[in-house]
């Protein structure tokens, strides 16, 4: 059994056009993504305070039994299960109140969305408990977001951007789920609520790539990529 003791280090009609390209995007990187890192980590929110009871312990065993399936892109397997394995959709029910448990909510939630159920993967997604990380908890958040979208709850999937920004608080992540978020005021024609978050973006994040000048193909340095997204919303 892979763990760590190491604290852990997806519209509304037309006005949501813009919101589907994000949701196709969230849906073949950022998830894959977050599964692909779980895999890779094992138990992730494991041996939080340095042990295992008995029940932990079979649970975070049980967690690794299912890698197999998200790995191979067998979603259904992954959330009933097959064999030894009984299924996150199991584990998460009947190891309640373990990290395992709360472990197994996000890959079923994952599951669900890589599946494109919206209303299952939105309810384990906001039945697992964020911890203490500024990558993968953050980008479950935005999973998260991207499925609010999905299901045209918008003012929610702006919130849990900005709240999946703040968590993540780094110039990797926290960027593009502002930009997220924009797009999606954007939609609702919120052009001053979107221009404040892409200011934040260029004002708290100077190094990230979308604040960051680009080059042009000529060999010049031309202007950031956020600094279209704010010409664009001051007109």
């Amino acid at each position: 059994m892979a763990t760590k003791k190491n604290d852990a280090s997806l519209d509304v009609n037309e006005a949501l056009s813009k919101s589907e390209a994000f949701i196709i995007k969230y849906k073949k990187q950022l998830v894959t993504a977050v599964i692909a890192l779980l895999v890779i980590v094992g138990g992730f929110f494991g041996l939080k305070y340095g042990y295992l009871q008995p029940r932990e312990d079979k649970a975070q065993s049980l967690l690794t039994l299912g890698q197999q399936y998200l790995a191979q892109r067998d979603y259904d397997k992954a959330l009933k299960g097959e064999g030894k394995f009984p299924g996150y959709l199991k584990i998460a029910k009947d190891y309640s109140f373990t990290d395992a448990s709360n472990l197994a909510k996000l890959y079923a939630g994952l599951a669900y969305a890589q599946k494109g159920e919206v209303k299952n993967a939105i309810k384990y997604l906001e039945d697992f408990s964020p911890k203490g990380d500024q990558s993968v908890s953050p980008a479950a958040m935005a999973t998260l977001a991207n499925c609010y979208a999905a299901d045209k709850q918008v003012d929610k999937a702006v919130e849990t951007f900005k709240k999946a920004a703040a968590k993540a608080d780094n110039a990797s992540l926290s960027p593009l789920f502002l930009l997220e978020a924009g797009q999606l005021l954007e939609s609702q024609k919120k052009a001053d609520e979107a221009l404040k978050l892409y200011q934040q973006i260029k004002s708290d994040y100077p190094t990230s790539s979308l604040a960051s000048p680009q080059p042009t193909p000529s060999g010049t340095i031309g202007d950031a990529e956020i600094d279209k997204y704010i010409e664009r919303v001051s007109k």
